[in-house]
């Protein structure tokens, strides 16, 4: 062939736009390999066989894949935007900002107000770290090294300054530098390479930046016993939990964010039912977070059901293991537990919490793993992800799932035709 007719042609082969894939803008969704493998770990049986079915279909954003931390946080520092951009490329529809406040009352994303030490490199700036709570000390032959610092200690323009890390410490570590590490094996520092934290309004700039019109999921933190409310500093005084709540509202108002695009989310009970009375376009699609652990709490939890449900609550957002239970015949089946049965009954929607940060589950039982807890008798291989997500879809109904890696979950949404949450849907 020509030169001349060569080049022509491969010119007009470049020239031909991508077909959009998932949000238009010519932006393709990746999942990588990790679905694929734990497909290929799967027990043979109709499940495996449906997921296989899908191996080669195009992928698309899907809301029902809910981007934990992120949604990139199996291995991208957690709250970062690198951990928010690779939620999105996997495909998440619905990013999340857990938000905690500073202390001149900026809002930053950072899952505890007091994980600091843990999840950046405050302790190796020298100016901030000696504003903690409680500062560095080493170990030592009686005590493990320490450090407590929280966001209400800096401001948000010093907290902007800060590099995100892989949350983890080295509790033997007699200097700051060595109490950086302690990320957990199946983790990865790979990107641990001064990850961008962010600011809530700088998280509500770039997921509305993402293409495929993704929605906000963010959760007023609880502040813990370390930071009392009414908060004070030299900035604030008296900051309250209403005024906090509110700021949060705010912040999508003031960027006109329509609201059934926003999902918020508290484990305070009265946080939501304050957004309830005092603004229900934000209120009315409020995630009710529960974590309950003990036998007595549990029973509390499902009798409060029928309350929450009357002040107003439509969606309910429990842990892992208290959905699921082991039964069947031989104990030996993963299904729904009395209380997701309960809340099935009160007439919840239901969002549950947290896919993929559970490592290999193989090692779940030994390493006495929170969201496996509940089945770790019957729990021993990779495959079994898709089993419980087979079980909180198809015999639960949950509407949504966080995820720490949000491909695993784009892939099975996608495959069963799952929608996610339909904003502007309650009333």
């Amino acid at each position: 062939m020509n030169s001349l007719v060569t080049l022509a042609l491969a010119a007009a082969a470049v020239a031909v736009p991508v077909q959009p894939r998932g949000g238009g803008d010519d932006y393709l969704v990746s999942l990588g390999p990790r679905p694929y493998y734990i497909i290929n770990n799967m027990t043979d049986g109709p499940l495996k066989t449906k997921l296989q079915s899908c191996e080669n279909l195009p992928q698309t954003i899907n809301k029902f894949s809910i981007g934990h931390r992120g949604g990139g946080t199996l291995q991208f520092p957690e709250e970062t935007k690198q951990d928010e951009d690779a939620g999105a490329r996997m495909g998440a529809g619905i990013l999340e900002c857990d938000v905690s406040f500073t202390a001149d009352r900026g809002l930053v994303c950072r899952h505890s107000l007091c994980d600091l030490h843990t999840t950046t490199d405050i302790l190796l700036r020298p100016e901030l770290a000696s504003k903690c709570t409680t500062p560095f000390t080493a170990a030592n032959d009686t005590a493990d090294a320490n450090a407590l610092c929280c966001t209400s200690d800096i401001t948000k323009a010093e907290f902007s300054t800060l590099c995100g890390k892989q949350d983890g410490f080295n509790a033997s570590a007699t200097t700051p530098e060595d109490y950086q590490h302690g990320t957990p094996d199946w983790r990865t520092e790979l990107y641990d390479t001064c990850g961008t934290v962010l600011t809530l309004d700088e998280y509500i700039d770039l997921v509305d930046s993402y293409p495929g019109h993704r929605d906000f999921t963010p959760e007023l933190k609880t502040p813990p016993a370390q930071v009392p409310m009414p908060f004070s500093s030299a900035y604030v005084q008296n900051y309250t939990q209403q005024e906090y709540a509110q700021d949060m509202v705010d912040a999508f108002r003031n960027k006109s964010i329509d609201l059934s695009r926003v999902w918020p989310q508290s484990f305070t009970y009265s946080d939501i039912v304050y957004w309830l009375n005092n603004d229900h376009e934000f209120g009315k699609q409020a995630v009710y977070l529960v974590e309950f652990d003990t036998p007595a709490d549990l029973l509390a939890g499902t009798n409060n059901l029928t309350v929450a449900k009357a002040a107003g609550v439509n969606i309910l957002s429990p842990a892992l293991p208290m959905l699921l239970s082991e039964g069947g015949p031989d104990n030996k089946t993963i299904v729904p537990s009395a209380y997701a049965h309960a809340a099935i009954a009160a007439g919840f929607d239901i969002i549950a919490w947290t896919f993929e940060r559970s490592g290999p589950l193989a090692t779940v039982k030994a390493r006495e793993e929170y969201y496996f807890n509940s089945i770790a008798n019957i729990t021993s291989y990779d495959g079994q992800y898709y089993e419980v997500l087979d079980v909180l879809v198809n015999q639960i109904g949950i509407i949504g799932l966080f995820s720490d890696w949000s491909a695993t979950v784009t892939y099975f949404a996608n495959c069963f035709g799952l929608k996610g949450p339909v904003g502007g849907s309650y009333t």
